[in-house]
């Protein structure tokens, strides 16, 4: 009988899943970020930047050697064709990789992990956690909370999520959901719902 639990956060960027996420931190859950994992993956010299620079250009690679991770997501996101080349290159090394650092959690003793990825379900990790939960927002919260986090323009952003799924892909294949639309309080409180009965 296993002796842990997997839990998966997911849901559209800008929904809110880093409150989420965080509410779970301060619970005990060890926590891995899937975006963290995919800058790992991508460190200069990396195969899978080597990868990335063959698809998308040259110029994608800084002269520092570092990824340049806006061009990329332009790029990558442009159509749907360039997003599924994205991930196909991507997931298989952020997979794995999370697979080791889930090893290393439960082997320190570490009973509970939260895996928060925006392509969990894409990338069929929710193949392996024992309960998913969503994180979705309305449209033009999303929108507004992008350009003020990442500083990009309204197009990019638009770029971006169209390239995502609809808030029901998340609802219909998730075992909770906690709406990111809401009040800090109310997000924080739904959290700790989920939490307590885990």
């Amino acid at each position: 009988m296993r002796n842990y639990l997997i839990a998966g956060l997911t849901g559209p960027t800008g929904s809110g899943k880093s409150t989420v996420s965080w509410e779970f931190e301060k619970a005990g859950f060890a926590v891995i970020n899937a975006d963290l994992v995919a800058r790992e993956i991508m460190q200069p010299d990396s195969v899978c930047l080597k990868q990335l620079a063959l698809v998308f250009g040259d110029d994608i690679i800084l002269p520092d050697g570092s990824a340049d991770r806006r061009l990329i997501a332009l790029r990558a996101f442009s159509s749907p064709e360039n997003t599924a080349i994205l991930n196909d290159i991507t997931h298989p090394q952020i997979f794995l990789r999370t697979l080791k650092r889930c090893r290393e959690f439960i082997n320190s003793g570490k009973s509970r992990i939260l895996f928060d990825a925006p392509v969990l379900f894409e990338s069929n990790f929710d193949l392996m956690c024992d309960v998913v939960i969503s994180v979705i927002a309305p449209q033009e919260v999303r929108l507004k909370r992008l350009i003020e986090r990442d500083g990009i323009t309204e197009q990019e952003v638009r770029r971006r999520m169209s390239a995502q799924k609809s808030n029901d892909f998340y609802t219909l294949r998730s075992d909770h959901v906690i709406n990111g639309g809401q009040t800090l309080e109310c997000v924080r409180a739904r959290a700790a719902e989920i939490i307590k009965i885990l």
